[in-house]
């Protein structure tokens, strides 16, 4: 049915949220602003973080690149490991490549550390290539990030390609192109989100995920 699956990392590979909230509250501390709340800070999984910045903290644009740049400081050294690869993610990989099928990584997460976090859990063997955020945040969107992995894989059959995710980001990014989806509720995104973003299917469990795809 589909011939290349899109996948996001964050919340639908792998659980990140431990290394990305210990990252923001790190770089709010150093903003001056003490968050102990680790269930507010979820919603910074899935989001580009200039915008979780701006939107949960009433950053500035100027202040938000600062407390990105303040971020790294804690993600790049022990964040980004600060991980877990979702039980039943392997299967699902293992079988949709058996199955002939071409996998692409479409983040919103720096590629420098997408590759990083692929590599040391031994998942990048899966995917053909990987689409991910720029570190200076002039591609940080889901739109954005999609377009150029469509671009980079000279994807133009938008009927062949169906968008997995766990955040409405995920979906408006698919739908922004006419992209099929799957909106995962393992993550960090609700079945009320998801639905309201307009996903095409729901996959409960990892699973799920083959039997809306295959």
């Amino acid at each position: 049915m589909y011939n290349t699956i899109l996948f996001d990392l964050d919340g639908t590979l792998t659980d990140s949220g431990t290394g990305i909230i210990n990252s923001a509250i790190h770089a709010l501390k150093k903003m001056g602003i003490e968050e102990t709340d680790r269930e507010k800070l979820k919603a910074f999984i899935g989001p580009p973080l200039t915008y979780s910045f701006q939107t949960f903290y009433g950053c500035s644009e100027e202040e938000s690149l600062k407390a990105v740049e303040y971020y790294r400081e804690y993600f790049s050294v022990d964040g980004k490991f600060e991980n877990s690869v979702y039980e039943g993610i392997r299967e699902v990989l293992e079988e949709l490549r058996n199955n002939g099928r071409r996998l692409v990584v479409a983040t919103s997460k720096p590629e420098l550390f997408t590759n990083q976090i692929l590599e040391h859990f031994d998942l990048d063997k899966y995917f053909d290539f990987v689409a991910g955020a720029t570190m200076d945040e002039t591609r940080n969107t889901k739109p954005e990030v999609i377009k150029y992995a469509l671009e980079s894989c000279g994807l133009t059959d938008m009927s062949d390609l169906v968008m997995v995710g766990d955040r409405h980001h995920d979906i408006d990014g698919a739908n922004a192109f006419g992209i099929d989806s799957v909106g995962v509720l393992y993550g960090y995104g609700s079945r009320t989100e998801l639905e309201e973003a307009g996903a095409t299917y729901i996959a409960e469990t990892p699973a799920d995920i083959l039997k809306c795809i295959l």
